[in-house]
């Protein structure tokens, strides 16, 4: 009867150990991810903001050849019709 309760107590860690095995190993692997997606949104934050600068930058830049552009076809009006 004794070895019977061995067996069994021998079966039973062996049970627990097979399960919480890959259960911590999921849990690392879950707790890296989690971490993972905080900083990849981090830098995604950062992008987008860089990217509205740049962005802003170059509107600023196309309207001023706008205007630069605008000159230039009044000049050329101007020299055609007197010209």
């Amino acid at each position: 009867m004794e070895w019977t309760v061995v067996l069994v107590l021998i079966a039973l860690v062996g049970l627990i150990v097979s399960v919480l095995t890959p259960a911590i190993r999921l849990n690392t692997s879950v707790t890296r991810l989690a971490a993972l997606v905080d900083s990849l949104d981090a830098k995604l934050g950062s992008m987008e903001s860089s990217n509205t600068q740049a962005h802003r930058r170059i509107w600023t830049e196309l309207e001023g050849q706008k205007a630069a552009l605008g000159g230039h076809e009044t000049r050329i009006t101007v020299l055609e019709k007197h010209g």
